[in-house]
């Protein structure tokens, strides 16, 4: 039975890094004091769950936690830090700091180091997240202990219910083509409004057939919000407008 350990202080942690093509040392002092910060741990980096669901869910709601108190979010593998900082540029994940536990000193501190070697992964993290002030553990979720790879509570959306129940994430996609003006202005405008969206490009992500099935149109940029299709630039601005 993993112990959850709210109430108590993270472990006192150095983990090693690479940064600009240096090694640094990074603190748990320098990532947590004085600050508010979701951490969500994973089995690994590149694996399907946490590459499909569990980063990305952080990561496209990092703009509506900032909103409500979060000062960062914390993405913690044990993994090296060359495989944390590929995962990082192959997920776009700019909204997520992701912690390599090469050593698992603090996965193993937390007392959820778990042996995967049935599938040659060796000790790896149990799945949880855990919301973080000043140091200190303020909420845990941590999954279920059954068999496989558990992911029922330490997703974003439920992370965001216990500091929120009242927060309307809204999911936004964005169909854009390689060197298209409009696509770029659209994408800065929703920067500039501080929300998050999801990036599709046509021909690389997606058919312009798809793209027409699903607007009526194969022209680019087009928006959908929570699955509504919202339509062209001058439709994005007066969205953005009346939001």
């Amino acid at each position: 039975m993993f112990e959850n350990k709210e109430g108590q202080r993270v472990p006192n942690v150095t983990f090693r890094a690479r940064s600009n093509d240096e090694w640094v040392d990074i603190t748990t002092d320098e990532l947590f004091s004085g600050k508010t910060v979701i951490v969500f741990a994973l089995p690994g980096a590149f694996t399907p769950t946490c590459s499909s669901s569990h980063l990305p869910g952080y990561n496209q709601l990092a703009g509506v936690f900032k909103e409500n108190g979060v000062d960062d979010i914390i993405c913690l593998s044990v993994n090296d830090t060359f495989v944390m900082n590929e995962w990082a540029k192959d997920q776009e994940a700019e909204n997520v700091t992701l912690i390599p536990d090469g050593n698992a000193e603090f996965t193993e501190q937390m007392g959820l180091l778990v042996d995967k070697s049935d599938l040659g992964f060796g000790k790896r993290s149990w799945r949880y997240s855990m919301l973080v002030k000043d140091g200190v553990i303020e909420k845990m979720f941590i999954e279920p202990e059954k068999p496989g790879d558990p992911f029922e509570v330490s997703d974003a959306e439920t992370m965001l219910n216990y500091i929120n129940p009242e927060a309307k994430p809204k999911y936004i996609s964005l169909f854009t083509k390689i060197g298209c003006p409009f696509c770029a202005k659209a994408k800065t405008k929703l920067q500039e409004q501080g929300l998050n969206y999801e990036e599709i490009v046509v021909g690389r992500d997606a058919t312009a057939r798809s793209l027409k099935a699903m607007s009526g149109s194969t022209t680019v940029p087009q928006v959908f919000v929570d699955g509504k299709h919202i339509g062209g630039s001058e439709a994005l601005d007066e969205y953005l407008a009346s939001a």
